[in-house]
This record gives structure tokens, sequence and C-alpha cells, in this order.
């Protein structure tokens, strides 16, 4: 019995992507398998002067070099980390209909071997076939849309020849080929779903490495990761630096459950008051970070640091107890282009200590050590 598994397009968005990135990886058993089909078919002319399967080698040729040059060209993009599903689908439709375009031709090829009264020949097109679908079912398995239909298109119309021909040898070959296409599309649909379960642990793994347990946002690792892939690519950015005033007497006071939810509350008002293009990160204890990209405007920073400290000084309402803190906030404002992010962030924690040492005035915001000119 199958499991029953949901279909394609309700894989979760990630999953698929990854699925989608393994059809552009196996550029290698493709290329041999080229070569073989290659050799085959130029015996089999040989041995024929068959003006058809001339034709079908042709044909097949330019639809296997059109299918390898796809997903060549195509690789470079399905390999991108910001891959979006939309683009993945569309990656994954340009490669399909080549690579159904050869199953075809394959297939074509194989039932006019099997035309030929030519046993030899006969033995080299099935081992062909069942290499190609062997191919398939690790290459493409992920993919059952493309992979089951492409072991079919190849293998049904040299099975429909095979027993066109009668005999005992000829039944009992086209039997156990049906047999073993039928098997491998089973194994695929198993194969595909625990693809899916692994890979969805794999990815749920990896977000709760990123991920602060506490607040949901993302941790040091998730916010290096953020700003290495998006950083300094539209204008200005600015790194805002801050820490909580009074969440330690709060957490002395009411004990370390009311301190948790503060915190998760914080961290919920935050990233209420950034921008989608924008992340908040905590990075331990009461310390958080937000990064602003693609700022046209210095100006924009200095209202983003408003709204933040703003938002924090908000009452809070846990279970009978109303708190009230503030936050202290530093930024600093970088091009992005070549500053490191943990150097960005001492100089913004600077600020916030700055800031910090004025007159109990939180909204005091300094830029510390001016950023070095860059060679033009």
């Amino acid at each position: 019995m199958i499991p029953h598994r949901p279909p394609h397009r309700l894989l979760p968005e990630a999953t698929e992507i990854d699925q989608i990135r393994t059809l552009f990886q196996a550029l290698g058993p493709s290329v041999i398998f080229t070569g073989i089909f290659l050799a085959v078919g130029l015996v089999t002319f040989e041995s024929s002067r068959d003006g058809a399967i001339l034709l079908l080698l042709i044909l097949g040729m330019v639809a296997s070099a059109v299918r390898l040059l796809t997903a060549w060209l195509l690789g470079g993009r399905a390999a991108d980390p910001r891959l979006g599903l939309q683009a993945a689908r569309e990656l994954e439709r340009r490669f399909a209909l080549p690579y159904l375009a050869f199953a075809l031709l394959l297939g074509l090829f194989g039932a006019r071997a099997f035309m030929l009264p030519l046993p030899q020949i006969h033995m080299l097109t099935i081992c062909m076939l069942m290499g190609y679908c062997a191919g398939v079912a690790l290459g493409m398995g992920l993919r059952m849309w493309i992979a089951v239909p492409s072991m079919f298109i190849a293998g049904f119309p040299a099975v429909g020849a095979a027993l066109m021909q009668g005999g005992v040898f000829h039944w009992t070959m086209g039997v156990m080929v049906v047999a073993l296409l039928f098997g491998g599309a089973n194994s695929l649909r198993l194969r595909h779903a625990r693809s899916v379960e692994d890979i969805g642990m794999r990815h749920a793994f990896a977000s709760l490495a990123r991920k602060d347990a506490l607040t949901a946002l993302p941790n040091r690792i998730g916010l290096r990761e953020w700003y290495d892939e998006r950083a300094g690519r539209s204008g200005l950015l600015a790194v805002h630096y801050m820490d909580l005033n009074g969440f330690k007497p709060v957490n002395d006071s009411y004990g370390h459950p009311v301190g948790d939810a503060l915190l998760t509350m914080v961290g919920k008002r935050i990233a209420r008051t950034i921008r989608d293009t924008d992340i908040a990160a905590r990075l331990g204890g009461d310390e958080f970070v937000v990064v602003q990209n693609g700022l046209t405007d210095a100006a924009d920073a200095a209202g983003l640091a408003e709204r933040l400290t703003q938002a924090i000084a908000q009452p809070y309402r846990i279970d009978e107890h109303l708190v009230t803190i503030s936050a202290g906030l530093g930024y600093v404002l970088s091009d992005g282009f070549d500053d490191d992010l943990d150097h960005l962030l001492g100089l913004a924690d600077k600020a916030l200590y700055t800031s910090k040492r004025g007159e109990g005035a939180i909204m005091q915001y300094e830029a510390v050590e001016p950023l070095p000119q860059r060679a033009a």
C-alpha cells in the first residue's frame, strides 16, 4: 500500500524547489547515455541500413543535445539560493519539454528496432532502454510527473513492437519489461514520499538552527546569512542595535516566565514595525538588531529608529501585570558593499552605548567611527 501524499502543487515551497534543483544535477549520466544511444544507433543502422532508424537516431541526438544544453544553461539559475517557487516551476517546464521529446524519440527508435529481423539488435535495444529507465529513476525520480511518463514513453513502444513479433521469447521479455516499468514507478512513488519527508525535516532543522527559540526571530546565524545574501544590493543600509531599559527589574520582580513573555512581545512589535525587505533578529538576552536595507535617504534610518523605540515603549499587559520598559538604540549607516556585519554591529553597539551615556535620553543617536573612504 502506497501512503497517501499531497499532490505536487501542495508540497511545501522549499521542498519543491529543492526537488526541482535535482533535475539540473544529473548532467553526467545524461551525457553518458547520449553516447550509448549514439553507439547503439550506429550499430543498428550499420546492421540494417534502415532509413527510419537513421532518421530517429538523428532526431534523438538533436533532442538529447537540446536537453543537455537546456540543463546546462538553466543550471546556474536553478542553483541560485534566492530562487522562488514560480521561477523554479518555469525552469522545470523548460527542462521537461526536450527531456520528454527525447524519451518519445527513444521509444520510437526502440519500436523500430524490434521490427527489424535482427535478434542481436533486439538485445542491444532492450539493454539500452532498461538502462535509460534506471537512469531516469535515479536522476529524475524526485519529479514524478517527468520521470514516470519518460519511462513509459521510452519503454512501451518497444514492448508493443516486441509483442507483435510473437513467440515465447518476445512475449516473456515484453511481460518482464512491463512488470519492471510498473514496479519502478511504484518504487519512485515511495522514494518521492520519503524525499518529501526528508527534505522537509532538513529544512525544519535548518530553520530551527537559524531562529531564536523564544521569539522566533532570526538569531545571529540567520542574520548573517540574510546579510550576506542581500545587504548592499540596493542603496544604503542601516544597522540598529537595541537593548531594553528596565528589563532586569521586570525579570527579577515578576519571574522569568514574565520576562520571557515580555521578550516575545517586544520581538513581535519590532517585527511589525519594519518592512518586509528588512530583518529583525535577537542576538541574546535583551539585545535585538534590525538591518534596514535599500535606503534612499539617511533620514529613513532616523525615522525607523524613532518608530522602534516608540513601539517598544508602549505598555505591555502580561497576565495581571502592566509592564513598561523603554529601549536604548544606536545605529550606523553603510553602503554595505564591503562592510563586515560584525564591524557594523560593533559600531552600532558603540552608538547604543553613547546614547545610554546621555542624561537619560534614549533617543540620542550618534554615528560613531565614520566609515573609511573606499577607493574609487
